[in-house]
C-alpha cells in the first residue's frame, strides 16, 4: 500500500468515502491529493508536536513545493508526480498550506468576508484543484468548487465548535455574527447554551443551506457526471447540517455524524441515478 493510500485509509473522512465512486485512475490521483490535504491539516493539529515543529513542518512543505525537496519522502515524491503529471498550479497547493499556517495560532475573523477569505485557502483551493483531477472541463465548474467548498467548511465549523474550544480556543464564527446576537466570546467559551445561540446557529445554518442552494444552481451540465464525488460529499453534508438542526444544534456535548449506512444510501441512489 503506498504511502498516500495509508493514510487515505486511517482518515475515514466523508470525502474519502466518495471518491470511492471515481474510476482507479482518477480514484488513485484523488487518492494522493487528499492525502497531502489530510497531512497538513494534521500537522496544523497534532497536538503531541511542539507549534513551533509542527510550522516549520508546514513551512517545509511549502519550500519543497516551491523550490524543490532535498530528499522527498515516498509520498512527496507521490504528490511532486501527481502535481507535475496535471500540472497543478503551485499557488492552489501553497495557499492550502498557508490555511493550515492560519490554524497554527487561535483565529478571530471580524466578519463573514474575513472568514470566507480563509475558507477559500482550505476548503476553496481544496475544490479548484479537485475538478482539475476530476476531469472537469467547464469554467462554471470553478464557482461550483469554491461556493461547495463555502458550505462544507462553514457546516463543519459549526460541527466542530466544541472541538475547535477545546483545540487552542480557535473561534470561527464571525465577531460580526457573535454581537448580531448578543452572544459573546466568553459566552462561547463557557459553552453558553440559551436562545442567543440557538439563534446565531441558525443564522450560520441558514448561511450554509443558502450557499448549498447557490452551488447546485450553478453545477453546470456538462460536468454533472465528474462532479459526481462532490455531489455526494454536499449531500451527506446536507444531512450533517439537518441532523445539527433537527438535534438542536447540541455542539457542545454531541459530535454529529452521517451513518455509514446513510453514506451508502446516498450513493447508491447517485449510482443508481
Amino acid at each position: 500500500m503506498s504511502a498516500a493510500s495509508e493514510i487515505t485509509r486511517r482518515a475515514k473522512s466523508n470525502l474519502a468515502f466518495a471518491l470511492n465512486i471515481l474510476p482507479k485512475a482518477r480514484r488513485d490521483d484523488m487518492v494522493v491529493f487528499y492525502a497531502f490535504c489530510r497531512s497538513m491539516d494534521d500537522l496544523a493539529d497534532a497536538p503531541g508536536l511542539p507549534l513551533e515543529q509542527r510550522q516549520a513542518a508546514l513551512e517545509a512543505w511549502k519550500a519543497g513545493l516551491l523550490d524543490g525537496f532535498a530528499a522527498p519522502d515516498e509520498f512527496q515524491q507521490e504528490f511532486l508526480a501527481l502535481r507535475d503529471r496535471h500540472q497543478l498550479p503551485n499557488p492552489l497547493l501553497v495557499a492550502i498550506i498557508d490555511g493550515c499556517l492560519m490554524d497554527l495560532r487561535p483565529q478571530r475573523f471580524a466578519t463573514w468576508e474575513d472568514l470566507s477569505a480563509y475558507i477559500w485557502k482550505v476548503a476553496g483551493a481544496v475544490g479548484l484543484v479537485s475538478i482539475r483531477l476530476f476531469g472537469c472541463t467547464e469554467p462554471a465548474s470553478e464557482h461550483y468548487a469554491v461556493t461547495l467548498g463555502q458550505a462544507l467548511q462553514l457546516t463543519n465549523i459549526l460541527r466542530d465548535i466544541s472541538e475547535d474550544l477545546a483545540n487552542g480556543e480557535r473561534i470561527y464564527l464571525p465577531a460580526a455574527d457573535l454581537a448580531r446576537f448578543h452572544y459573546s466570546e466568553a459566552d462561547l467559551l463557557g459553552r453558553v447554551y440559551d436562545a442567543r445561540f440557538l439563534a446565531l446557529m441558525a443564522h450560520e445554518a441558514e448561511r450554509a443551506d443558502g450557499l448549498f442552494r447557490e452551488a447546485a444552481a450553478c453545477l453546470p451540465a456538462a460536468d454533472r457526471a465528474a462532479l459526481l464525488p462532490a455531489r455526494i460529499m454536499g449531500e451527506i453534508y446536507q444531512v450533517l447540517l439537518r441532523q445539527m438542526r433537527a438535534g438542536g444544534f447540541r455542539v457542545f456535548e454531541t459530535r454529529y455524524r452521517v451513518s455509514k449506512a446513510r453514506k451508502l444510501a446516498i450513493l447508491s441512489k447517485h449510482l443508481l441515478g
